[in-house]
């Protein structure tokens, strides 16, 4: 495998270490979805987790303006799910730091923990294992901008986006893979998909 792997091979890694699979699955929303993603579960293991933070962090070291400032970065991700990529890309790339987000145990909207926050002035990386919605992460952007900093890139391991998802205008964006998202409101819908290879599972995401 090369050191920035193909969509191919990263599709490949991702379904030999279960973090995709194909068959029919029903969401917590009660959306139907031929395939099941948690790229969580290809980062478990260190050497496939240290395949893909490496590859994308080469991908953001191809960008000059990105690759003279890296010493100087923040990794910020909106959820703790987005921390192995977070602190995968720090090592990779000798970034400054890393820190998250996160929500109230009532939800409500992103906030950071006192004393860990951005600083006017200072230049953040948005990363997170998977894109879909965008929501939190353009969210994540809104709250560092608020604060004075300056988000520069946006990294993801999977870009797995709907119709929904907005762009990000001129920010410089890096993904290794990208898949179409299938969601469907019938089971119906799902069994008629030629990507189905076992029974219905229900699953939490």
């Amino acid at each position: 495998m090369e050191l920035i792997p193909t969509q191919d091979e990263v599709i490949q890694l991702l379904e030999e270490t279960g973090a995709l699979r194909r068959g029919h699955f029903v969401y917590a929303n009660g959306l139907h979805s031929d395939l099941y993603l948690q790229v969580a579960l290809a980062m478990r293991h260190h050497a496939y987790s240290k395949t893909l933070c490496v590859a994308l962090s080469r991908k953001l070291r191809a960008h000059s303006d990105l690759r003279a400032i890296t010493s100087e970065l923040s990794i910020v991700t909106p959820a703790t799910g987005g921390l192995p990529v977070a602190f995968g890309l720090c090592e990779a790339l000798q970034a400054k730091q890393v820190y998250w987000a996160e929500r109230g145990e009532e939800g409500g909207p992103l906030r950071f923990r006192p004393y860990q926050e951005p600083q006017p002035g200072e230049k953040v990386l948005l990363a997170d294992d998977i894109l879909r919605s965008g929501r939190k992460l353009t969210e994540l952007r809104r709250l560092i901008e608020e604060r004075g900093a300056k988000v520069v890139g946006l990294a993801v391991v999977v870009y797995q986006p709907n119709p929904q998802t907005p762009s990000f205008g001129d920010l410089p964006f890096y993904y290794l893979a990208k898949l179409d998202a299938m969601y469907y409101l019938e089971a119906a819908q799902v069994e008629e998909s030629p990507r189905i290879d076992g029974p219905e599972e229900h699953v939490w995401i």
